[in-house]
């Protein structure tokens, strides 16, 4: 299937300025815990590793990524950050990914997960429900299908020939970024979003606020 303006072969990981979600003791990623979404995309790119984070609701250990459209990564990342690390889908199935499950929350937990799907469920309870329903279940509103989120259930290695692309906010940081990254990495690979962010402004396909 070939690129469309609702689809890509390509799936970002971007980095948060966030505490991890989960404090629970053993969660990988509380060892970045006090570095910005920034240096996160740093220490990611020289250890050549995405440590994967423990997931809400199941407590299983996944790398997240987003298959968002570039007409929509503006808004995504005011949810997370401008930094972010791209792969080809291809490479992400390889190393035993794909898309989520989104299930509805009465649905949940009337299904026994087995160990390997588990990691690819998300709860999904939308602010659009029918309010009768919440006698049901005890469960707060949970939708993130808007993110079109796929999942690694483990620590993705990767190598600098695999990366189709490297998120920055703007000149400054490609600037000021490592140079031994970028020369490895391949400058050709930097996207930067202001450039984007400037590109609607000008030509705007959707309304910024």
């Amino acid at each position: 299937m070939s690129n469309r303006p609702d689809f890509s072969k390509f799936l970002a990981h971007f980095t948060t300025s966030r505490p991890p979600v989960s404090k629970k003791e053993g969660n990988p990623v509380l060892a970045f815990e006090s570095q910005s979404a920034k240096e996160r995309l740093i220490s990611i790119l020289k250890s050549k590793k995405i440590a994967s984070s423990f997931m809400p609701w199941t407590g299983c250990h996944a790398v997240c990524f987003t298959e968002c459209p570039w007409s929509s990564l503006l808004d995504h990342t005011e949810s997370y950050s401008p930094y972010g690390i791209g792969f080809e889908k291809s490479f992400i199935f390889s190393r035993n990914g794909s898309p989520v499950y989104y299930v509805r929350a009465d649905q949940y937990d009337k299904q026994e997960w087995h160990e390997h799907l588990k990691p690819f469920v998300t709860p999904f309870w939308p602010s659009y429900r029918p309010r009768t329903l919440d006698a049901k279940v005890s469960f707060s509103t949970c939708d993130y299908s808007h993110e079109r989120e796929w999942r690694v259930p483990h620590d993705l290695p990767f190598e600098y020939k695999n990366i189709t692309f490297i998120i920055l906010r703007d000149y400054t940081d490609m600037a000021q970024f490592p140079k031994d990254l970028k020369d490895r990495i391949g400058r050709e690979k930097f996207i930067l979003m202001d450039n984007y962010r400037n590109i609607e402004k000008l030509w705007p396909v959707h309304k910024l606020e």
